[in-house]
């Protein structure tokens, strides 16, 4: 791929955060071919979008072909806090809202591209307030497109943005492999025995930190990243109060507001 195939093909993308896009795959000569291609396309979306990056997802790779990273616009992360009266506007997903729960790591200290990267000491001190958190999702390629993984990974791995909720423990923030999660609407209670896909919730902070800066990445204080559900996806409905709980962590409640 050129130069102008990643910029084309980041236009693209960013041309299809709208309501109800299920879009056909990318054009043949857009398309990435590997993990490198899809990362600069994500490089030319950043330069491209009006808002600055926010925000990181991130799992440890799935395989030496498989990584789950992508970066947040500021412009799509709401917050909230532990009392009644939060609301959080996304789009429908094939009618319905579509979170996944996690913990969010909040930045306090810039940690600027470096070749040699960083240790996990380095890393815990850049690390401030650790939240309740809901990445929001938004399938945007058509179930029948026959898009492959390089291209998802290209759009941001079905990200729409993030809900940041209360601030919670920091020790029990590293220590949660497991949480029990309830997420109820009136009568309507789902229960998930959660855990975290990589064991702790921290350990993909460090593989991301130190992959995107070697790369040339600069992460800014005041960044959130999330770093895997504890119970894949959840589809809840709109205009409900919905509680989400944490066993033994924290809860808060939150209306969801479909955007236009």
């Amino acid at each position: 791929m050129t130069t102008k195939n990643f910029e084309q093909a980041a236009t693209e993308l960013l041309s299809r955060r709208v309501a109800g896009t299920k879009a056909p795959r990318l054009d043949e000569q857009q398309r990435p071919a590997n993990v490198d291609d899809a990362l600069k396309i994500q490089s030319s979306m950043i330069d491209q979008h009006s808002d600055k990056v926010g925000g990181w997802k991130c799992l440890l790779p799935l395989s030496d072909e498989q990584f789950v990273v992508a970066p947040i616009f500021a412009d799509t992360i709401q917050k909230g806090a532990a009392q009644q009266g939060n609301n959080c506007a996304l789009f429908a997903d094939n009618n319905v809202v579509r979170i996944e729960p996690e913990i969010a790591f909040i930045l306090n200290k810039d940690l600027p591209a470096n070749p040699e990267g960083y240790s996990e000491a380095q890393i815990n001190d850049a690390i401030g307030p650790c939240h309740m958190a809901l990445e929001l999702m938004q399938a945007r390629f058509a179930d029948d497109s026959g898009a492959e993984f390089f291209e998802k990974l290209a759009d941001c791995l079905v990200n729409q943005g993030m809900f940041i909720g209360p601030e919670i423990d920091r020790e029990k923030a590293f220590a949660a492999a497991k949480i029990d999660i309830s997420v109820s609407q009136g009568e309507q209670v789902q229960t998930f025995a959660g855990e975290h896909p990589n064991s702790l919730a921290q350990n993909p902070v460090y593989w991301l930190i130190n992959y995107m800066t070697r790369r040339g990445m600069h992460f800014a204080a005041g960044e959130a990243i999330i770093t895997g559900s504890y119970c894949g996806i959840v589809e809840v409905e709109f205009d409900k109060p919905t509680t989400i709980k944490y066993d033994g962590i924290g809860e808060y409640q939150v209306t969801f507001k479909e955007k236009a």
